[in-house]
C-alpha cells in the first residue's frame, strides 16, 4: 500500500475510517483522527483517484487491506458523499455513516451556498471571490492551483463562525485536478437524482452533524436524507460553520457527540 494513501492511528481493530473533503484535500482529517484515537484504532485514507468509481474502489482496497469490518465511516464535506456512495454499494462492510458538513443532496439548495458566502464577505473580498468563481467555472482543462487555493481561503473565511487557530492540520498538497474531475462528476450525480437513489440502498444508520452557520443549507441534508434513509438522525450544532473542529464554540460538543457515536 502506498503510504501516501493512508495514515493509521492507535491499534487494532481499525474499524473507523475518516474521509476527507475537497475533493482533493487529503490529510485534512488529521486533527479529528488524533482527537478521537485515544483507546481506539482509526484509519485516515487519502482519496487519490480521478473518478468517483475509482475512489470507491480505492477506499474498498484500503479498508480490505487495513480495516476491520464492519467499519464506521466519518465523511467530511465531499467525504460525506463518498461515505454515502460507498455504503450504498457495499452495505455489509459499513456499520454506520457519519456525515460532517455535508453538501446538499438536492440541486435546488446548491445556489444558496455561494449567495451566503458572498453576503458574509466585505466588498473587495466579495468581488474577488466572484471573480475567482468566474475563472474556475470558465476554465477548460486543468485547473490552475493558485485561483483554487485562494478560492478555498476566501470560502473558509465565509464558512466559519468563530475560528480557533488551525494547528497541525496535516493537510498535504491540495490536488486541483482531482477537485475538478470529481466535483464535475459529483454535481451530475446530484442533478440526476442518482445520489439520493443510492442513499435509498443504505442499510446502516446515518447521522449528519451540521453547523447552523454552515453556508451549505442544513435543510438540503436533513430533508432529503430523512425521506430516503430508514435510520437517519440529524444533529445541528449552534454557532458552528462548515468545519466543526475549527470552531471555538462548537469544537468540544462536536468531539463529544462524535466520540459517543463511534463508541
Amino acid at each position: 500500500m502506498n503510504p501516501k494513501k493512508l495514515r493509521k492511528y492507535g491499534d487494532r481493530p481499525f474499524n473507523v475510517a475518516m474521509l476527507h473533503g475537497g475533493p482533493g484535500a487529503p490529510g485534512q482529517m488529521k486533527p479529528v483522527a488524533e482527537e478521537l484515537s485515544s483507546g481506539r484504532g482509526l484509519l485516515e485514507p487519502f482519496q487519490t483517484e480521478y473518478s468517483i468509481e475509482d475512489q470507491v474502489d480505492e477506499l474498498r482496497d484500503v479498508l480490505e487491506e487495513h480495516g476491520d469490518f464492519p467499519v464506521t465511516l466519518i465523511g467530511y464535506s465531499w467525504g460525506a458523499w463518498l461515505g454515502i456512495i460507498f455504503s450504498a454499494i457495499y452495505p455489509p462492510l459499513v456499520r454506520k455513516v457519519i456525515l460532517v458538513g455535508s453538501p446538499p443532496f438536492r440541486e435546488k439548495y446548491a445556489a444558496q451556498i455561494m449567495e451566503t458566502r458572498l453576503r458574509r464577505l466585505g466588498h473587495e473580498e466579495r468581488k474577488e471571490l466572484q471573480n475567482l468563481v468566474n475563472i474556475l467555472e470558465g476554465s477548460e482543462g486543468e485547473v490552475q492551483r493558485e485561483p483554487l487555493i485562494r478560492f478555498e481561503e476566501l470560502s473558509r473565511r465565509a464558512d466559519t463562525y468563530e475560528p480557533i487557530p488551525e494547528v497541525n492540520s496535516g493537510k498535504v498538497e491540495f490536488q486541483p485536478e482531482i477537485f475538478r474531475r470529481i466535483w464535475e462528476e459529483a454535481k451530475e450525480v446530484r442533478e440526476s437524482g442518482e445520489l439520493l437513489e443510492l442513499a435509498q440502498l443504505i442499510e446502516c444508520p446515518v447521522v449528519a452533524i451540521h453547523g447552523d452557520y454552515d453556508p451549505h443549507p442544513d435543510e438540503g441534508v436533513r430533508e432529503p436524507l430523512a425521506r430516503e434513509v430508514e435510520d437517519f438522525r440529524f444533529v445541528l450544532l449552534k454557532k458552528c460553520g462548515h468545519t466543526p473542529w475549527l470552531e471555538r464554540h462548537a469544537k468540544d460538543k462536536f468531539f463529544t457527540i462524535l466520540g459517543g457515536l463511534i463508541g
